[in-house]
């Protein structure tokens, strides 16, 4: 049995973990928590009481939110180099996606537009600004923390791919050249193909 055990649906941000953990390669057990009931049952909300996934457990430990969990991993397998020299810059731009970026992308989606005399409140301003943050980190260098991948580029990217994907992010050339330079890693298509096999065929599967 394996020591790791990552508690996802196909179709949630477990896309996200099931990444990291192929990025990893350490053996790890994946367990499907389908909506409705049985995530909200009290069996799983003892491992997460917010009833969602994904949810990792490793040894006698449980961690939840998905920036949480890449990067725990990170650290916790520096053998896979997913952290970078500069933690400094690994922190900033992890918790910028986890925060404003997260934020900003769930309320536009819901169609809750900050007007100007709120931005001050929102502790992101205004999906302009986020998007114009993004955008100038990308044009300095080819990843987040620097010119190496970390998991950074795992999370966040995973954001940028989904938002590309499902028109939640306005394409533009740097936003796609830098989802061209990260999509085909072997970790995330085999983390992808595993997924994808396990959705009903008639749902949509994000790449």
């Amino acid at each position: 049995m394996s020591e790791i055990t990552l508690f996802t649906n196909p179709t949630s941000r477990g896309r996200t973990v099931r990444w990291m953990l192929e990025e990893i390669g350490t053996p790890y057990e994946a367990v499907m928590v389908e909506y409705g009931p049985k995530m909200k049952s009290a069996e799983y909300l003892a491992i997460n009481p917010m009833g969602k996934v994904p949810a990792l457990r490793h040894g006698d430990k449980i961690i939840t939110e998905c920036a949480a969990i890449c990067t725990y991993l990170a650290h916790t397998f520096p053998e896979a180099g997913l952290v970078p020299n500069d933690r400094s810059a690994f922190y900033r731009w992890m918790f910028f996606a986890a925060g404003p970026l997260e934020h900003a992308s769930t309320n536009v989606r819901m169609g809750w537009i900050v007007s100007d005399e709120h931005k001050g409140h929102t502790g992101y301003g205004s999906f302009e600004d986020v998007l114009r943050v993004l955008n100038q980190r990308l044009a300095e260098a080819p990843y987040f923390c620097g010119d190496t991948f970390s998991a950074v580029d795992v999370y966040i990217g995973s954001q940028i791919g989904f938002g590309i994907q499902f028109g939640t992010l306005p394409v533009n050339d740097t936003l796609l050249a830098y989802w061209d330079r990260i999509k085909d890693r072997p970790a995330r298509l085999r983390a992808t193909q595993i997924d994808d096999a396990l959705i009903p065929s008639n749902l949509a599967a994000p790449h």
